[in-house]
């Protein structure tokens, strides 16, 4: 049923297949040609996805979603997808299940679609959101946020809409548009939950506050009972949907709660909404709140709840705003439907995008992408930025809304006006010779994370952090990535530890970064190209490494002629605790150490749990990508060997 694709067309689909897994919006067809105010079959339909961005991913019904659901899927066959997108044969509506750019939220439900490809088509303008006070005079709603709630959900935001008209569709889509933000920007609830209430239910002002789970009770939603939120979470933990966030909450000292003027319980975010407010088809004022840990979040999930619905107000595309006093006593109102400008070079885009369109028909092709443009003198493009395009950030983000609109099937092939050849860069083509080189020695390569922990990094291998030899993550999620690795020897150590039951003699390497602290660094870090050797019998293998030293040193180029006297190195006794005293030296050249190589301590080995004796050989790659000033000179001689 599809129509074939064209080489543009398969270029493109093949590009956006191997980026970020997009998000799918589930849309019945009737409803959706309804709004759009014509009747398209499914090949075009197909097309005018693919011209605005995004993407008829499969035809199906609900009849046939339901019984995928239920585990009753039939056997597939090539004319499912024709005849379900036809003539819906089984009797039930046609659903069109359509791929979204992951950050277009707007473009998360049936309504914002609708109204951006009547945009995109010309049928109508760009809606202009704005704010309207409550009639005859009324005060506006106020959320006031009590201090306690920074301990677990420090941010709030409302909005309120009036003469809302609903349906049954229009209600569907507006619970699935919920669904979709809590499991896309909000990260599963835990950066935002969205609370909807009945307003003509409840009465303001409302508190935002927080105690403990025990001191909180109410009628949830979907129940008859009262429950306080502690027996709430062992409720929850047997229900399919709701189970999935209990660990928000689980080990706070207090819980967030929002309760009227009556000190009737609204919700308690971020897992369920109280009975006494829920929406229904009857509802006409609706109340939206958001709580968060994120503010920007908040904003962007507010003003897209508010403005996908608002076209169903009384009043179209306006919204109530809510007077929101927070925790510092600073009053606020929400929400924030200022629009953002951009300034955009039509030279820019037109480079990024490899075609000459003029700045003015830029404007013209701007506006059919919900974004109003403006010429200014100087001929750049003034780019207004309504609240529901979150995701234009930059001229960049301009510059693929014009490649949309103008159309890529409508840019014109062309070969790049270079002439380049690619390759490696240096340090890798190197890193990867002496990998070569390392597996012809009998080594086997080992890859280990380039984070770990504190204690790997420092106490288990006997070394003493002062506080500015290694990078630290700020937040790290575990015990296991609290640091950025300093050296090799902690990774294949523990690669050794976890092999101890494998046959002797051990023969390991690793070539990998480490990250060093460098104030000179804009980042005040960087990263540092090492070899780690490993060797591990029933003796320890000094002389094992040591040959490795020597061996590297040669097929580098680092080693002159003359034997011993003339070895590109020098040995200088070293004392570091990780190593046998007495049997360890570090590697100088040129009056810099390089390396370091010795008999693992027994007090490291037993950390590991390492049974065997073990000797190490570390060594920065990186100074020998240069030998007597000429660059690479010794990939010549690594190439050689890895050919013979």
């Amino acid at each position: 049923a599809l129509p074939p694709r064209t080489p543009a067309r398969q270029r493109s689909r093949d590009d956006a297949s191997c980026a970020v897994v997009m998000p799918t919006v589930n849309l019945n067809r009737d409803r959706l040609f309804a709004a759009l105010g014509k009747q398209y079959t499914e090949r075009e339909f197909d097309e005018l996805c693919f011209e605005f961005g995004i993407e008829l991913d499969e035809v199906t019904s609900e009849k046939e979603m339901n019984s995928k659901f239920l585990g009753k899927e039939k056997e597939e066959d090539d004319t499912t997808m024709e005849t379900a997108g036809e003539t819906g044969a089984d009797g039930s509506d046609v659903i069109y299940k359509i791929d979204i750019p992951a950050n277009r939220y707007d473009l998360l439900c049936h309504e914002g679609i609708s109204k951006a490809l009547n945009v995109f088509l010309g049928r109508c303008p760009t809606p202009t959101f704005r704010l309207v006070e409550p009639v005859n005079g009324a005060p506006r709603q106020k959320m006031i946020q009590k201090p306690e709630t920074l301990l677990v959900r420090p941010f709030i935001v409302c909005a309120v809409l009036r003469g809302i008209k609903f349906d049954q569709a229009r209600y569907d889509s507006f619970i699935d548009l919920q669904d979709k933000l809590h499991q896309n920007i909000c990260r599963k609830r835990t950066l935002v939950a969205i609370g909807t209430h009945d307003l003509s239910t409840v009465t303001g002002p409302f508190t935002y506050e927080a105690h403990a789970p025990e001191d909180i009770e109410f009628v949830p939603l979907k129940q008859s009972e009262k429950f306080t939120a502690a027996g709430l979470m062992e409720h929850y933990k047997t229900d399919q949907k709701l189970k999935h966030f209990l660990h928000i909450l689980e080990g706070s000292a207090v819980f967030p709660v929002l309760y009227d003027a009556n000190r009737v319980v609204l919700s308690l975010p971020p897992l369920i909404n109280g009975a006494h407010s829920a929406i229904s088809l009857e509802t006409t004022d609706v109340l939206i709140e958001c709580t968060a840990t994120d503010l920007n979040k908040a904003k962007i999930v507010l003003n897209t709840m508010v403005a996908a619905f608002s076209q169903y107000s009384a009043t179209e595309f306006a919204a109530e705003p809510v007077d929101v006093v927070d925790a510092m006593g600073q009053s606020k109102t929400y929400p924030d439907f200022m629009t953002r400008f951009v300034e955009a070079d039509p030279a820019y885009i037109n480079k990024r995008i490899g075609v000459n369109i003029e700045a003015r028909d830029m404007a013209t092709l701007l506006c059919r992408m919900q974004l109003p443009t403006k010429l200014n003198a100087d001929g750049t493009l003034r780019v207004e930025v309504p609240p529901i395009r979150s995701d234009v950030l930059h001229q960049c983000d301009i510059a693929e809304d014009v490649a949309i609109a103008h159309g890529y099937n409508n840019i014109e092939w062309t070969i790049p006006p270079v002439n380049t050849v690619g390759s490696q860069q240096p340090l890798n083509h190197f890193s990867d010779l002496v990998r070569n080189e390392m597996a012809m020695l009998g080594f086997s390569e080992v890859l280990t994370w380039i984070l770990c922990s504190h204690d790997d990094n420092f106490k288990n291998v006997s070394r003493t952090d002062d506080g500015n030899c290694a990078a630290i993550v700020a937040n790290p999620s575990g015990l296991d990535v609290q640091v950025a690795r300093s050296s090799l020897l902690q990774g294949v150590l523990k690669a050794m530890g976890a092999n101890k039951d494998a046959p002797t003699p051990s023969k390991l390497f690793e070539v990998g970064d480490v990250v060093l602290i460098d104030g000179t660094k804009d980042v005040g870090a960087r990263n540092s190209r090492r070899l780690l050797v490993l060797f591990s019998d029933k003796k320890s293998g000094f002389e094992v490494v040591h040959g490795v030293l020597d061996r590297i040193m040669v097929v580098t180029g680092a080693a002159g002629t003359g034997g011993m006297k003339n070895a590109g190195y020098e040995v200088v006794e070293s004392d570091e605790p990780t190593y046998f005293p007495g049997r360890q030296a570090y590697v100088m050249r040129d009056n810099k150490k390089i390396g370091v190589f010795g008999i693992v301590h027994p007090d490291v080995l037993q950390k590991f749990d390492i049974v065997n004796p073990c000797s190490i050989l570390e060594l920065d790659l990186e100074p020998l990508l240069e030998v007597e000033g000429v660059s690479l000179a010794s990939t010549s001689l690594l190439e050689q060997a890895a050919h013979i």
